[in-house]
């Protein structure tokens, strides 16, 4: 990598985190086109449980401290700050409306980019890791960017206000669907002019085309959350033994709802059809997608207005040439395009799933074609490769980053 080279800061509340594969999939992508990053994260991992690729990242990570500090040490944070930063007192009040620890990490974080040279700060999820890069970047004279995704747009505990603040300062925002950015840019018209949407990608050399017979089950892969309508599934895959045909599903992840779909399997007399392997490696989900017939992903709007944006799955899937079944919610159209790239049912409606599963499975000619026009949808949209130089493009004039990249 040169020096000349901008050097990013990536902040994330939690690094590396075991369910978000697209930060990692996005780091290793711009370091293969030459970019330097660093990584900060404001927590760190507690399950102890990374993907392979991790070890393909060559960015160095540095985890802010965070609880325990002192009244003492928090002053002495303050009053560095105010010696190093002389636009302390002039972004006081933003220093002030965060939470005192985010407080303490912004500062903390504003003296690493200080000494480590950071050119400009990008974040994950326009959440605590944006309100943290947002202050360090206004304490540093530094440029900060975002990437919002779904819960951090949707979720009924998401104060407007404050994401209006953080879109209005941005040097730029990504977001990762369509849906989400007319969403943006209609409810902050003003602030939401620099919010691009930039689609999550994949390294399609790992993801290759799988020709040939599948097993005919239906495989489901994420989190056991409400969002994921699992609940559905299990209801579906009832209605269809109940008609007659009985098909084989596996459910990997772990979460709040394992005992509570467990129980709901049981209830329902599918528990010898429904199977949860819980949480899986990266390559394990990539065999098991691989080798099934089709994956559902049946997500729903939660109660507390959490949804997807656009799951990851749903792309390894397409990539994999394994049809997908889902639901018309955010921007899941954006990827599984009805009749063309898969099959969408309404969120919710476990008959129209059951539906949808049964001719999927009894339909060969129409999996084929499916399967081919997602694996060309993926090559087309959403390449690793391609986020990487769109990414790269958004970035604030690299002649004067790299200047002063060269200072540093």
């Amino acid at each position: 990598m040169s020096r000349s080279e901008p050097l990013l800061g990536y902040v994330a509340k939690v690094y590396p985190r075991f369910s978000e594969t697209f930060v990692v999939n996005e780091i290793r992508a711009r370091e293969a086109q030459g970019e330097r990053i660093e990584v900060f994260s404001l927590r760190p991992p507690l399950d102890g449980r990374f993907h392979e690729t991790l070890a393909e990242v060559r960015a160095p990570v540095a985890y802010l401290r965070r609880g325990g500090l002192r009244a003492v040490e928090l002053w002495e944070l303050l009053r560095s700050g105010a010696q190093n930063h002389p636009t302390l007192r002039r972004h006081l009040d933003d220093l002030l409306a965060l939470e005192a620890e985010d407080a303490a990490q912004a500062l903390e974080l504003a003296s690493l980019v200080e000494q480590r040279g950071i050119d400009h700060l990008h974040a994950h999820f326009g959440s605590v890791a944006t309100s943290v890069a947002r202050v360090a970047a206004l304490l540093t004279g530094r440029t900060y960017s975002f990437t919002a995704h779904a819960k951090d747009i949707f979720h009924e505990d998401v104060d407007p206000q404050d994401l209006e603040r953080k879109l209005a300062g941005a040097h730029h925002v990504v977001t990762v669907s369509d849906f989400n950015l007319r969403h943006l840019r209609s409810t902050f018209p003003s602030a939401a002019r620099s919010v691009h949407r930039v689609y999550n990608g994949l390294d399609l050399e790992q993801f290759q085309l799988v020709p040939g017979p599948r097993r005919s089950q239906v495989v489901a892969v994420g989190r056991l959350v409400e969002k994921k309508g699992f609940d559905v599934l299990i209801d579906a895959i009832g209605l269809l033994a109940d008609r007659g045909t009985p098909l084989p599903c596996v459910i990997a992840g772990e979460g709040a709802l394992a005992e509570e779909l467990q129980a709901r399997s049981v209830h329902a007399g599918v528990d010898h059809l429904v199977r949860f392997v819980g949480p899986l490696p990266q390559r394990q989900v990539r065999a098991l997608v691989a080798e099934s017939a089709v994956l559902a992903a049946p997500c729903v709007v939660g109660s507390d207005g959490n949804a997807d944006g656009l799951p990851t799955v749903l792309l390894e899937a397409l990539a994999l040439g394994t049809p997908c079944v889902s639901t018309r919610v955010t921007g899941i159209p954006e990827a599984v395009r009805h009749d063309e790239t898969g099959l969408l049912v309404e969120p919710g409606d476990a008959e129209g799933l059951a539906d949808a599963l049964q001719l999927m499975i009894g339909d060969g000619a129409l999996r084929e074609r499916l399967a081919t026009a997602g694996r060309r949808l993926a090559e087309t949209e959403f390449d690793a490769r391609a986020q990487a130089r769109a990414l790269r493009a958004l970035l604030p004039d690299r002649g004067l980053l790299a200047r002063r990249a060269e200072v540093a």
